[in-house]
């Protein structure tokens, strides 16, 4: 049985073709990483060393977290990683990412909102007999105790503000509750939370049980059609540019 991740249905749906190079095929990909994937990869390091000093009961300064993320950068950072824009050097990311954790500390600090795990790995079960199943990873899960209800906050380093009404569509967030609704007693509720950090905004959504019951059967309709195709057919658009199979694609002449 296949246990299945968000981001590789995702990919199903933005290109059949790419989920088979990736998936099936297993091809080596062109772009092993692109320095939007490492800025994203070194801001969320940085969050989660916050957040687990914090919970030792550490009180941060700001030139601490800095120096993560510094420190962290310099480590892994290599020539090998992608700049796709090529008119963009990696010092700009670098200082990216520098403004996000400040924005971020100036606006969170002292981080004392109860979160309980970070980098919390689930398990999503989307039917009573285990034949559909989903793993995910929460960025940071929060627990307000009081009411019992629970935060599943989620950092975007990308340069794209989602509108309302595309959060309240979300599905990725939303299946991670589901999880967390099996996890843990009596939840009164769980909130959706994103944090963009290129805007320093923080945007909230919410599911209802209806809500989430049709969305397991949303994905396993989706999963069946996975299963079921024979033929992975490219579905180009904008993000071809950043494809990390372009050379195998078809529809591109090298």
């Amino acid at each position: 049985m296949v246990i299945y991740s968000y981001s590789r249905l995702s990919t199903f749906e933005q290109c059949p073709l790419k989920f088979r190079f990736r998936y099936i095929d297993k091809l080596e990909p062109d772009i092993k990483e692109t320095i939007e994937g490492f800025l994203g990869h070194k801001v969320h390091e940085t969050l989660q060393w916050i957040y687990e000093e914090v919970a030792k009961g550490t009180i941060l300064k700001l030139d601490e977290v800095l120096e993560n993320y510094v420190n962290g950068w310099n480590r892994d950072f290599n020539r090998e990683i992608k700049i796709v824009k090529e008119e963009l050097e990696a010092e700009h990311y670098f200082n990216q990412g520098v403004k996000f954790l400040i924005d971020y500390f100036i606006k969170h600090s002292p981080f004392k909102d109860n979160t309980i795990a970070t980098e919390k790995k689930v398990i999503i079960n989307l039917d009573k007999e285990g034949k559909y199943q989903l793993q995910g990873y929460i960025d940071r899960l929060v627990h307000n105790k009081e009411d019992n209800i629970f935060e599943i906050h989620d950092y975007k380093t990308g340069g794209f503000l989602k509108t309302q009404e595309e959060l309240d569509k979300d599905k990725q967030l939303a299946l991670y509750s589901i999880a967390i609704r099996e996890l843990f007693e009596n939840v009164n509720d769980v909130h959706l939370i994103w944090h963009f950090l290129a805007f320093n905004e923080k945007m909230v959504s919410k599911r209802t049980e209806d809500q989430l019951e049709e969305l397991k059967k949303e994905i396993m309709r989706l999963i069946d059609k996975i299963e079921s195709t024979k033929e992975f057919n490219p579905n180009p658009g904008v993000l071809c540019r950043w494809c990390e199979f372009r050379s195998y694609c078809p529809l591109f002449d090298f």
